[in-house]
């Protein structure tokens, strides 16, 4: 289906009549969001509303799920200053057009929650990464570039700023919380989060050590910075933990690991070891 077509989201739902519904990020990577700002509340904002009418109109006792982010959050973090922890009731106040268009598709979901009676549920997820994220984001970038160059592959990897702290959790432990959540009595607002903040310098320092490499192999560009950067993201997942029974197993130590550990697998020119990166996948 394509959450831009109202016609598909709803002929899908008409012909398959799911149970449960989860509509995670179709645009999640916030950097590009700028080059594209209409396309983002397109398909996070319209397709949004697309999947929530075809449900309402087809089958309305599906479960929903909306993937939020933490992005949502925005300039409320610069303007209170320091690492403040951010929980469901901290104010929204968005710092970039994927962030806005995420405030967007929540609030339409809450709407439809409240207006008719759907069990519509929002995930207020922090960062998360693990072996399977998209080479464009930055905690896969780190370790999929740098296996190549401890393989001869690339000689630099050029990134962009390196202050901005993230409360990065793995996706294998939010997938189980966005599940839970559609297995609750009544729709709620739940944030994921590790209640940890780590800096993007720590996750390159950490992954060069892995690889045991230098930063003479790391520059930065200003090309690759943002017009406007949230600096600290940190999250409170007390609500997830006490109503849920969420908790996350996987810590950033073990998630930085375990990807570096696939990605020196998947990156090899040695058949023999580029065979084996599956067993670091999960």
């Amino acid at each position: 289906g394509d959450v831009t077509d109202a016609a598909s989201m709803g002929n899908l739902v008409q012909k398959f009549q799911p149970d449960e519904f989860y509509h995670l990020a179709a645009n999640s990577f916030v950097a590009t969001s700028w080059d594209s700002p209409a396309h983002y509340i397109e398909t996070n904002t319209i397709g949004t509303i697309n999947c929530l009418e075809g449900i309402r109109q087809h089958k309305k006792d599906c479960r929903f799920y909306f993937a939020g982010s933490s992005e949502m959050y925005g300039d409320y973090v610069k303007r209170t200053g320091g690492e403040v922890v951010l929980d469901e009731e901290s104010p929204m106040v968005a710092a970039s057009p994927y962030g806005v268009s995420k405030v967007a598709g929540y609030q339409m979901t809450k709407v439809y929650r409240e207006s008719y009676n759907m069990f519509a549920t929002c995930g207020i997820l922090f960062n998360h990464s693990d072996t399977l994220r998209g080479k464009e984001f930055f905690t896969r970038k780190v370790t999929r570039q740098l296996a190549r160059i401890s393989w001869g592959l690339q000689d630099k990897i050029t990134l962009g700023n390196l202050s901005a702290k993230r409360d990065e959790g793995s996706s294998r432990d939010y997938i189980r919380a966005m599940y839970a959540m559609l297995q609750q009595d009544t729709p709620d607002d739940f944030v994921i989060a590790t209640g940890e903040t780590h800096s993007c310098q720590e996750w390159l320092d950490t992954t060069l050590g892995f690889f045991r490499l230098d930063h003479s192999y790391v520059e930065t560009s200003s090309s690759l910075m943002r017009p406007n950067e949230v600096n600290v993201l940190i999250g409170n997942a007390s609500k997830a933990k006490s109503v849920l029974g969420w908790e996350p197993k996987l810590s950033y130590q073990d998630l930085n690991i375990n990807m570096c550990q696939y990605d020196y697998h998947l990156q090899s020119p040695d058949p023999s070891i580029y065979r084996k990166a599956d067993e670091f996948l999960f």
